[in-house]
């Protein structure tokens, strides 16, 4: 089975990555929303909430990550967002690889993803 050509679609916030990305969607291209991803797993019930909690306290919710409280944690302290960016990237990378799997015979697949570089 061959596999498929990977496009990716990055730029900063509103260069309309979502609005191409939903055109994409709209053709049958298969597209992996990085951002999505860690939405969901930082959402309410989210498989990371245990270890964001664990590695910064009182951030965290039933209804997910407080994003102010962990952003008032983490930014400005590289080594806090180290610590951050330690726990959400293998977790989306390993979204994102099943992803893959689910699409292995797709001629195209696109990963929109803000930190592509």
């Amino acid at each position: 089975m061959n596999r498929p050509f990977v496009a990716g679609l990055t730029g900063s916030i509103g260069m309309g990555k979502s609005a191409v990305a939903l055109m994409l969607r709209e053709m049958g291209v298969p597209v992996f929303d990085a951002d999505a991803a860690v939405h969901h797993l930082q959402g309410p019930g989210g498989a990371l909430l245990p270890a964001i909690e664990a590695a910064f306290p009182g951030t965290t919710g039933p209804e997910g990550v407080k994003r102010q409280e962990l952003g008032a944690k983490v930014f400005g302290d590289p080594a806090a967002l180290k610590r951050l960016e330690a726990i959400v990237h293998p977790a989306v990378a390993q979204m994102r690889e099943a992803f893959m799997i689910e699409h292995i015979g797709e001629g195209v697949v696109v990963f929109d993803s803000p930190l592509l570089f």
